[in-house]
């Protein structure tokens, strides 16, 4: 062997024995990702928030995959892709950076603010979705697409909507489900005060908490409707949101607009069952509403009528995320269930009234449902402001978000320990505790009283076999409470969203009529 044949003979020596030391890293760069983290739409809030800060504008929106319980994020590039993996989220590449996105909002505002139009974007289309209601016609429909024309098919859809956008508080002559709204939501009315009393022995729910109140277990001490109950101003019927406190003393949050219908709310159609009286209310540009209770004493339960005799105990608020599951309780369709299908929203009901930052839901609601309560699990979401459809067809519905009428007024969720909606017995008084199903079917009457909450019911508990000897003694009419859910057809379809939108304090011009 010459020299050179033995230099080439040790390279390829070396070569291969280079090769050995290498093929296990080569091998492990081929591994497959970590799977994506299932989470809860709290924890998936969070982590977004946390890949939103790291990626800055190479963050293009993001969403909740409902199905497997993943974080979808969307990003500019595969670099960004990849990091957004490694903590356990989906990555999506997309074309549309955010501002992009934002900047084609504003155009939307200033060139196509058109009554009957709402719009928002689609963190699953990463496009602008602009709906145009019925109204939308002739030399306001070319408007409107001339200025989305103009932006590009990449960059927006316009949708059609069958229904009206309008607000959703209603007349005074209007019935809520299963008969006067008062019942409906669970003992605001005559029946519900008048069966809760009695019930709970002595007329412990004096204050027209009626069969919500009690239906809750929160104890004798309870008062007030809960989250989705009837209540009345001037000659407008809406819904109440959620049982709040303000440094203490007990309040309720519901629709802007209903807020300014009506400086002072009741528990009955007829005015007889006082409840309180408005100190803040912010219609158009956001949609809510706080009215302290006129007893400051009153300790109403932190929860959501569920239509059946039940209660939801609420005991926190949260941010909505695309794609969470929510429902609905209003005093006009009872309980109805959907997702969230866009984020900071905004919706023109005509007659300058513009509202921004809005969840978008494909929940259905009717006028009346207003200011009713929109939460997920024990949590409080959104307070019901408008939309179109109804729950027969399905529609879209805004909601005004919890947190930021929470943040606005220094109100905190729950009014005072009443038992907290669905926390049987804790404390309370013995008898009343026993009466919670016993009225909790919305204003049961004297069907829900007499041995009902007596003897062992102390417990607080909500079944009324367990506190009563006989269970006819207890027994509910469901018919004077019920609330008729509709077909809750709903059209996802129409999931506009428009993050940009939502900081817009421009009330913009458009004309129109706004449906009460």
């Amino acid at each position: 062997m010459n020299k050179r044949t033995g230099a080439i003979a040790g390279a390829a020596a070396a070569a291969i024995a280079g090769a050995a030391i290498l093929l296990p890293n080569a091998h492990a760069s081929t591994d497959q990702p970590a799977a994506p983290k299932t989470l809860s739409a709290h924890s998936a809030t969070a982590l977004a928030a946390s890949l939103k800060a790291d990626l800055g504008d190479q963050s293009a929106g993001w969403y909740l995959d409902d199905a497997n319980g993943h974080l979808v994020m969307n990003v500019l590039s595969k670099d960004d892709a990849a990091s957004v993996t490694a903590q356990g989220a989906v990555a999506k590449v997309v074309q549309n950076s955010m501002t992009a996105l934002k900047a084609g909002a504003k155009t939307l505002r200033t060139n196509a603010s058109i009554p009957g139009t709402a719009w928002s974007i689609d963190p699953k289309t990463n496009k602008i979705v602009v709906v145009a209601d019925r109204t939308v016609t002739g030399a306001k429909m070319a408007r409107l697409s001339k200025t989305t024309g103009g932006m590009g098919a990449g960059m927006v859809t316009v949708k059609r909507s069958q229904g009206e956008f309008k607000r959703y508080d209603g007349g005074e002559a209007g019935s809520a489900a299963g008969g006067d709204a008062g019942q409906a939501a669970g003992g605001a009315g005559d029946a519900g005060a008048g069966g809760a009393g009695d019930a709970s022995s002595g007329g412990a729910a004096a204050s027209g908490g009626g069969g919500g109140a009690g239906g809750a277990g929160g104890g004798g001490q309870a008062a007030g409707p809960v989250g989705g109950s009837a209540i009345f101003g001037g000659n407008a019927r809406c819904s109440l949101g959620f049982n709040v406190t303000v440094q203490g003393a007990p309040a309720f949050l519901t629709a802007g607009h209903c807020g300014n219908d009506s400086k002072t709310w009741t528990a009955d159609q007829g005015g007889g069952q006082p409840l309180g009286t408005v100190a803040d209310s912010k219609f158009p540009k956001t949609d809510f509403a706080l009215v302290k209770y006129d007893d400051t004493s009153a300790k109403p339960d932190s929860s959501v009528d569920l239509g059946n005799g039940s209660t939801q105990k609420i005991t926190k608020a949260a941010e909505a995320a695309v794609g969470m599951k929510v429902q609905r309780s209003g005093s006009t369709t009872g309980v109805h269930d959907g997702k969230v299908t866009g984020l900071d929203a905004t919706v023109n009901y005509g007659n300058g009234d513009i509202v921004n930052g809005l969840i978008q839901t494909d929940v259905c609601a009717e006028p009346g449902d207003s200011g009713g309560s929109m939460f997920s699990g024990d949590s409080a979401v959104g307070l019901t402001s408008g939309g179109s459809g109804d729950c027969t067809q399905g529609g879209e519905t805004f909601f005004q978000p919890v947190t930021d009428a929470l943040k606005a007024t220094g109100a905190e969720i729950g009014a005072g320990g009443a038992g907290g909606g669905g926390d049987n017995g804790a404390g309370g008084a013995a008898a009343a505790g026993g009466a919670g199903d016993a009225s909790g079917a919305g204003g049961a009457g004297d069907a829900g009283a007499g041995n009902a909450g007596a003897g062992s019911a102390g417990a607080g508990s909500q079944d009324p076999g367990s506190g009563a000897g006989d269970q006819g003694a207890g027994a509910q009419d469901p018919g004077t409470g019920a609330q008729d859910p509709g077909t809750g057809a709903q059209d996802p379809g129409t999931g506009a969203q428009d993050p940009g939108a939502g900081g817009s304090n421009d009330p913009g011009a458009g004309s129109g009529d706004s449906m009460n």
